[in-house]
């Protein structure tokens, strides 16, 4: 997306410098969470938010190394402006122990992003009771009451929900029926709860295409990764920015009349 206003075909450079600061300060005196948002594209999200003016809880499960330099990056920015909370989503009791950490330390919320996701291949006749609660945890029961827990403070605040769903919600992956089926779940529940928190919350979510190749248990192969980019009608993967862009923009003010929809972020792959 361009901040870039065109006057008879030539930029105007006043405008675009009056609209880029207003783009960069939209979500000043605004706290924000985002889950699993220590590296990859929850770290971009999370660099695009702060640069737009949030205060930034960053929530991680193992990485904290990496949760902590960028906590530490965004305070030398902007002093207090970002905290680390660590937790296992599978913990019951880590919804509310998150939601509390970021009301403690702001005093109030305005967005939750649920970025977490745990994703890997579970091929029928091998698919254990323990992938389906892995799977299902991270990609629905964790934003269903993450989104339980903040409600009562977005509502104050006329606040977002963001959900990561994926364009595998829509159309099933070869040898992934658990996780297709937990980001099918996801998208339903953020219909559902932008019918449910209405009107003092939206909810809408993103709907990744192809953006970083998977790691570990989940790598692919490049036999795999050419026939994924050969599906994309714009014949290339996409970046944690573009991801990134459209999240900010339905967090924003811009998008205040926009709730209960996913939006596909893939390049023209479900077309």
């Amino acid at each position: 997306m361009s901040d870039d206003p065109h006057l008879n075909g030539q930029p105007d450079p006043r405008s675009a410098t009056q609209s880029e600061a207003q783009h960069v300060t939209s979500l000043a005196n605004k706290s924000v969470i985002i889950t699993g948002s220590a590296r990859r594209i929850g770290a971009v999200v999370a660099k695009r938010l702060h640069a737009a003016g949030a205060s930034v809880t960053i929530h991680y499960g193992g990485s904290e190394s990496e949760a902590l330099t960028l906590v530490e990056s965004f305070n030398q920015q902007r002093t207090n402006s970002a905290i680390a909370v660590q937790a296992d989503l599978a913990d019951t009791q880590a919804p509310e122990r998150i939601v509390n950490t970021a009301i403690n330390q702001w005093g109030r919320l305005d967005a939750l992003i649920n970025n977490a996701s745990a994703f890997y291949p579970t091929p029928v006749g091998s698919i254990t009771h323990q992938q389906v609660d892995d799977l299902f945890t991270s990609n629905y029961r964790a934003p269903l009451f993450l989104a339980q827990a903040a409600a009562p403070h977005l509502a104050t605040n006329q606040g977002v929900i963001i959900n990561m769903v994926d364009v595998h919600a829509f159309r099933p992956y070869a040898t992934h029926p658990v996780y297709c089926s937990a980001k099918a779940a996801l998208l339903m529940l953020t219909k559902s709860l932008a019918v449910e928190l209405a009107p003092d919350i939206r909810v809408n979510g993103i709907a990744p295409g192809s953006i970083l190749w998977p790691e570990g248990d989940a790598d692919i192969d490049e036999a795999a990764k050419s026939k994924i980019l050969d599906g994309i009608a714009l014949a290339r993967n996409g970046t944690p920015d573009d991801i990134a862009e459209a999240i900010a923009f339905l967090v924003s003010p811009a998008a205040n009349y926009i709730t209960g929809h996913v939006l596909p972020v893939d390049g023209g792959r479900s077309i």
